[in-house]
């Protein structure tokens, strides 16, 4: 099973890389895809002008001749990951469009052939093929460029239809294997071979021998030997004069550290310039020390390495070692006396690795996911043609010692740090880097804003991500060749000043904790061009209106907008886009807003004046006081008075200049004779003590109509305006019809001022009787009037002779001169 699934999971990712890179020759594709559709059958009602057509990952079993006939324009037939047992190619010689079909990762064991002339992709790997299935017919196939086999044996004359076919590859899956011929695969004329074998067999070398004189691009996955290593096949002379291959890709590998060590020494004095190992695991008996001087193996590597090679680049990743004891020293010296351009050692549980003695060719060293310290290269000058140094996910320390460590690779231009335990702090002292140094990454470490101290001062490019820097100090070193800078993830409150950056371009600050970024950025960083701060958990306020504007302003350089600006504060805001949140200019500027607000009190006080300066309301507000206060007081100091009389059937009010007609004509006109009529005056009736308007309010309410003499006078006297005022507001309090306005002279409007309103509505509104100058029209008038009044009065008050008796003497010094 294990092995089956390793041969599964590469032969998927492989696959998928091909399937997604087809680029067939139509430009408007119809695809039908049924993959994972749990079909037994091809299905009948597929699109008839389908030209991509899945029908992966499902229980098909047999393919029948007639269900593609009607699919002339299919050019991409997916039938991988399904049951099929028997192939007939002549199912589809009515598909003469046909570039692509995969039927790998079935069971088919028996196959017929049929000419697809126009075929470009024919994978038939992962069946149970006892021999390769290569036809006759495969061999006119001229367009044929990947060729997708699998056998469980392969014989020299297996490649004999196909090998004047030019292929750029051909991928061999050798499940329980038992038989290959030597020079088998020589027979093919490919750019690429892959070959994948069981996991639970020992893998015949004879294959990779052959492989890699086959192709320039090799990759065996599983390699697996468990017999000795004296009984390895080495290759012979002969054939190691015609490798080929310049890249060599060897995937789980599992076998003794002599058997890899005689890998090595083929590839080494081959034409392979690349040699990639992944997976490794080296096995082998106890070695002691004083023993390696006597392996003859070791002293033939020494030698080679010390020679030329065509080897420039070395790479071993997830390397594990099952030796019970093993001087890795030996082997770290030979590592880097190494005469190459690259070697990369990844995962490999490294420890250490030593300086080379003399001046190293060395322009690569990826060294990721070890064990290395800070005292990896320390005081090392033969590494001064180094370009590119990867030690990412390590345990250096000390940010003043990895300085120190580039200081003498002269030619050093990147330098990968991230994911360490790097700290830094004054007390370790100055920093001393590469003078050549233009790429620095210490992101993922443990580093504050101190690292501002220690970079290099000719660093164009700094990645200080998911640390724990809080600001950018003042006044550290300029870094004038400073353009690209990365802070996100750190606690950066604000945007960082340029003070020391006056070349930055770019600038990463996403991820922090900025509420309310500084307005002011751009115009102390005019140079930078592109600002990334999204997935901050911005503060949306006011103070955030001036960060906006800067958007609207920069032209396009803040990155990610606007998805990733996002409101976080206020909680009924939080999830808004920055784009959808407005203030309003009055909302946030305070002296606008106190501004506006006094011009607003001023108009509104104005628009308030005026027409109570008009209407003279302060006047009318006053006299409601005064009435409300003579009311309460004559509630409290009069309680058996609450309920008012009526003593009088009018309450005479006009001006003292219109007395006489008042006191000749109408009080004798109306009291004379039987029934008379009883008249309220203020000469008579005011009560000696109480004010005027007290006097006033209480004649009126004593009173069944109040008689209002209207004259030119009368407008002119403010104390018949009260009168008028309090009679008015006892017409509309009891609801009762209680005026009565003589006009004595006619009043042009004009001379009635305006705060007189409630004159002029009554004389618009209510009828009144005018004096006439008549004299035969006199009789008429009064007798008009007295029907107006006319009413029986109770009789439990004083006569109007007593009443007239005490107020007589003090009506005068009571009332002031209308």
């Amino acid at each position: 099973m294990g092995s089956l699934t390793s041969i599964y999971v590469f032969a998927c990712v492989f696959l998928s890389i091909l399937w997604n890179n087809i680029q067939p020759t139509v430009e408007n594709k119809i695809t039908a895809n049924y993959s994972g559709h749990l079909l037994t059958e091809v299905p009948k009602n597929i699109p008839v002008h389908t030209h991509i057509l899945d029908l992966s990952h499902n229980s098909i079993s047999e393919i029948t001749n007639f269900r593609f006939t009607s699919l002339s324009d299919l050019q991409v037939l997916n039938l991988s990951h399904n049951l099929i047992t028997e192939l007939d190619f002549s199912a589809f010689m009515f598909n003469q469009d046909l570039e692509y079909l995969d039927l790998s990762h079935n069971n088919i064991w028996t196959a017929y052939c049929q000419l697809l002339a126009r075929l470009r992709h024919l994978d038939l790997s992962f069946n149970k093929f006892t021999v390769l299935p290569i036809c006759q017919e495969f061999g006119i196939m001229f367009h044929l460029e990947y060729l997708g086999l699998s056998a469980m044996m392969i014989r020299r004359s297996d490649f004999r239809y196909v090998a004047h076919l030019q292929l750029d590859t051909v991928f061999l899956t050798l499940e329980d294997f038992s038989l290959y011929e030597p020079l088998s695969l020589t027979a093919l004329n490919t750019r690429s071979l892959h070959i994948v074998f069981a996991t639970n067999q020992n893998f015949n070398f004879s294959l990779l021998y052959d492989g890699m004189s086959t192709s320039e691009k090799l990759k065996i996955v599983n390699l697996r030997y468990t017999l000795s290593h004296k009984d390895f096949p080495s290759p012979s002379l002969e054939l190691q004069k015609k490798i080929k291959t310049t890249d060599l890709t060897l995937d789980t590998v599992d076998l003794e550290w002599t058997v890899i060590l005689q890998i090595f020494l083929l590839v080494w004095d081959s034409s392979v310039e690349h040699l990639t190992v992944r997976n490794l695991i080296f096995r082998g008996p106890v070695v002691e020390l004083t023993e390696y001087k006597h392996v003859p193996l070791l002293r033939s590597l020494e030698q080679l390495l010390s020679l030329g090679s065509s080897m420039k680049a070395l790479t071993l990743e997830r390397v594990r070692n099952k030796l019970y004891y093993f001087n890795q020293e030996i082997l770290y010296r030979q590592f880097s006396e190494m005469n190459i351009d690259s070697l990369t050692i990844h995962d490999a549980c490294m420890p250490h690795m030593l300086c080379p003695k003399k001046r190293s060719s060395f322009q690569y060293i990826n060294f990721s996911r070890n064990a290395l310290t800070d005292e990896l290269f320390q005081n090392c000058d033969t590494l001064a043609n180094l370009k590119i140094l990867i030690l990412h996910r390590n345990k250096f320390e000390s940010l003043s010692k990895v300085s120190f460590m580039t200081s003498r690779m002269k030619s050093l231009r990147y330098l990968d740090m991230s994911s360490n335990l790097l700290r830094n702090s004054r007390a370790e002292g100055r920093c001393q880097w590469a003078d050549s140094l233009a790429e620095l990454d210490l992101s993922s470490n443990q580093l504050t804003e101190a690292v501002f101290e220690c970079l290099p001062a000719n660093i164009n490019k700094v990645d200080l991500q998911n640390n724990q820097i809080a600001n950018v100090p003042k006044g550290i070193t300029e870094l004038h060749s400073l353009q690209e800078l990365n802070l996100a993830s750190n606690r950066l409150a604000d945007l960082p000043g340029c003070r020391a950056f006056t070349g930055l371009e770019i600038l990463n600050i996403e991820r922090n904790l900025i509420l309310t970024p500084s307005a002011d950025f751009f115009e102390t960083c005019p140079s930078v061009k592109e600002l990334q701060a999204g997935q901050n958990p911005f503060k949306c306020s006011c103070e955030l209106q001036d960060f906006l504007r800067l958007e609207r302003q920069s032209g396009g350089k803040l990155s990610g907008w606007p998805e990733a600006y996002v409101c976080k504060y206020p909680e009924d805001l939080s999830g808004t886009q920055l784009k959808d949140f407005h203030l309003t200019e009055l909302a946030c500027n305070t002296t606008l807003l106190l501004v506006t607000a006094l011009l607003l009190t001023l108009v509104l006080v104005a628009v308030v004046a005026f027409p109570c300066i008009y209407l003279d309301v302060p006047w009318y507000v006053r006299m409601l006081w005064q009435w409300t206060q003579t009311k309460r007081r004559a509630w409290h100091d009069c309680p058996e008075e609450r309920e008012t009389t009526l003593q009088f059937h009018a309450f005479i009010s006009y001006s003292e200049r219109d007395s006489l007609w008042v006191k000749n004509e109408l009080i004798p006109n109306l009291e004379k004779g039987e029934g008379c009529i009883q008249l309220c005056q203020h000469e008579r009736n005011f009560i000696p003590g109480k004010s005027i308007v007290e006097n006033i309010i209480n004649c009126i309410e004593k009173s069944y109509k109040s008689i209002f003499v209207l004259s030119p006078n009368f407008v002119q006297s403010e104390w018949c305006h009260y009168e008028l005022y309090f009679a008015h507001h006892k017409l509309f309090s009891e609801n009762s019809n209680s005026l009565i306005l003589i006009l004595l002279e006619p009043i042009p409007p004009y001379v009635i001022p305006a705060r007189y309103h409630k004159l002029k509505a009554l004389m618009a509104k209510r009828t009144y009787l005018e004096w006439p100058k008549e004299r035969s029209k006199h009789a008429l008038f009064w007798a008009n009037l007295r029907a107006a009044v006319n009413i029986k009065l109770p009789t439990s008050f004083e006569t109007d002779e007593e009443q007239s008796d005490v107020t007589s003497t003090s009506s005068i010094t009571q009332r002031l001169i209308k």
